[in-house]
């Protein structure tokens, strides 16, 4: 006898709790992927809250006479009007066991009261808040490329959204795009590779890992920067930055980056990377690294012949510094 597997079981009530429209849409598309996994046929009904009469919602909410799995979708719910708000929250305390309804509310102090209480009635509550801290970006990038079945590591992160930007629905598509086309792991080097038009991301991508000490990506980064007709001055310029930045940070002791953000006047996430890359850095090594910036800089700008060659022996002199002070 084969056994059946039962249906999913769909959430009664989901409330979106956010104005970012990416994390909104998926919210929606989530809610409608599990309803056809129960049924396929399931109808999914979008409408605009704010210019809803009672009676229309009454309508959508009701049990149909041909039965099947529904999906309403109420956008903006904060522009709901009382009555509706009332039958809403009416609704969530006993909702159609064959209907998800979802309620995208963008947040805030605006009918609030509606939110709460669709929490405490036991709504499940789908996060869609815009991301305004650059951690949370590196999360949500790091996350994306998880979901999509890969790795990225932080700092690859960090490189991918100095290169794109802070839009969502970009850096998604941007980590698809990696995805597809690398296989899976995605480094700084990558990062590089596929948006070498973008000059600081070349030239922080060979520092952040000159400073790590790692001499293979820092030098293939280099590579990369050089071939996509990077100038080794802005390079230089990086080197210097961050074994400076590390030294700064690394000299104000452990604290929460953002209390240090205004002790120190630099942004809290570049603070976070900081206190990341100075493990390992002693303060004897730091003050190598800085000489061999410096003489770099002077190479290059100077005008020496060979100023990739400066670059590279710059970049071994950030290891061996890290390496005679005990670092990894």
């Amino acid at each position: 006898m084969v056994s059946q597997v039962p249906p999913p079981v769909l959430t009664p009530v989901v409330l979106v709790l956010g104005d970012e429209e990416l994390l909104v849409a998926r919210a929606i598309a989530d809610a409608a992927a599990q309803a056809r996994a129960a049924d396929p046929a399931a109808e999914v009904r979008e409408v605009e809250t704010g210019a809803m009469l009672v009676g229309e919602l009454a309508e959508l909410l009701s049990p149909s006479l041909f039965g099947g799995v529904r999906v309403v979708v109420l956008r903006a719910a904060q522009d709901a009007k009382k009555d509706v708000t009332a039958v809403l929250l009416d609704y969530a305390k006993s909702p159609d066991p064959d209907v998800t309804l979802v309620v995208a509310h963008a947040g805030g102090a605006k009918n609030k009261a509606l939110a709460d209480s669709l929490t405490k009635a036991g709504a499940s509550v789908v996060p869609a808040a815009k991301l305004t801290k650059h951690r949370d970006r590196v999360d949500f990038v790091t996350g994306e490329v998880r979901r999509l079945g890969g790795r990225c590591a932080p700092d690859a992160a960090e490189a991918l959204i100095e290169a794109v930007g802070n839009d969502l629905r970009e850096l998604a598509a941007a980590c698809n795009q990696l995805m597809a086309d690398t296989g899976g792991r995605i480094d700084q080097a990558t990062v590089a590779r596929y948006y070498r038009g973008k000059a600081e991301v070349s030239g922080f991508a060979v520092a952040d890992a000159a400073v790590a000490g790692d001499v293979p990506a820092a030098l293939e980064a280099l590579r990369w920067a050089r071939h996509s007709g990077v100038d080794p001055v802005p390079i230089a310029d990086a080197l210097a930055d961050g074994v400076r930045t590390v030294a700064r940070v690394a000299s104000a002791g452990r604290g929460n980056a953002y209390q240090l953000a205004s002790t120190l006047g630099m942004p809290a996430w570049k603070i976070e990377k900081a206190q990341r890359q100075a493990r390992g850095w002693t303060p004897d090594a730091l003050v190598l690294a800085m000489r061999a910036a410096a003489d770099c800089n002077a190479a290059v700008k100077g005008g020496e012949e060979d100023r990739d060659y400066a670059l590279e022996r710059t970049i071994v002199a950030f290891a061996q510094a890290k390496q005679a002070g005990g670092g990894r």
